[in-house]
């Protein structure tokens, strides 16, 4: 499943990130790069810091103090919007979706720089708008084909599984055209044979030039797909290297194992 195309810069450079709440340093001084065109896991276990260094990314949570390269230019002090806008978006643990709307509606809200978000174009450029619209709508069934859903289009998304919603929030991101996709567990709560779907989604779309930073407990997932894993613990570097070397490495058997 691997993709061994990168490039050789990072597409993403995070350096001397820190984040404390209260007395208690959940991310410290962390450093992470992810190579344009890869796949990059990152591991660590429970509570090592790995879902606040992806809000520290994406801005969600404002860092203490470090840099955020993204795409050759500093992010750290965009809004999680603009930085989306830029092409690095991302999903969460449990999977975002509006619920009383349709699966289709979910994928066309993700759309960006929409002509009929201003009120003037609205009133003045009816045709471009319907003509937006009806290629957004099969951009949107595309994308649903490509994750497995496009026969659920028209349902609710709160009828949806759990992995079901995880496919369509992985769509939804897809549909803003995004450089770099940073996937906080695709795997966790999705049944076996649905967990397979999604490595194999995500590995089409890496050989189609799609970037991914993924947190995994999974280590299945971790090591079938990924070029290069980072881990963490303690809110801390520990290591980082390729997934066989990782794999091997008595410091990361220690955190996850124990002396």
């Amino acid at each position: 499943m691997v993709n061994n195309q990168s490039s050789d810069f990072p597409l993403l450079a995070a350096s001397g990130l820190s984040k404390s709440f209260g007395g208690v340093k959940a991310v410290d001084n962390v450093e992470i790069q992810v190579m344009n065109g890869s796949i990059t896991g990152l591991i660590g276990p429970n509570g090592a810091g790995k879902t606040t260094l992806f809000n520290l990314l994406s801005n969600f949570i404002r860092s203490d103090r470090g840099r955020v390269i993204f795409d050759g230019e500093p992010v750290e002090h965009l809004p999680p919007h603009k930085i989306a806008q830029q092409g690095m978006v991302r999903t969460f643990q449990v999977a975002r979706t509006l619920s009383r709307l349709s699966v289709l509606e979910n994928m066309l809200l993700a759309a960006q720089k929409q002509t009929g978000e201003n009120f003037w174009q609205v009133q003045f450029q009816q045709h471009q708008i319907a003509k937006e619209q009806k290629e957004l709508q099969e951009r949107a069934m595309f994308l649903l084909e490509s994750v497995g859903l496009a026969q659920k289009a028209q349902d609710y998304a709160g009828s949806l599984s759990g992995g079901q919603r995880k496919l369509l929030e992985m769509g939804r991101a897809l549909m803003t055209n995004p450089k770099l996709i940073l996937l906080d567990e695709p795997a966790a709560g999705v049944n076996p044979r649905l967990i397979d779907e999604i490595c194999e989604r995500i590995a089409v779309w890496n050989k189609e030039g799609m970037t991914f930073l993924i947190i995994e407990h999974n280590m299945d997932v971790i090591m079938s797909l990924c070029n290069q894993v980072w881990v963490l613990a303690e809110g801390q570097n520990l290591a980082d290297g390729a997934p066989k070397d990782i794999q091997r490495n008595s410091k990361v058997l220690e955190a996850y194992l124990g002396k």
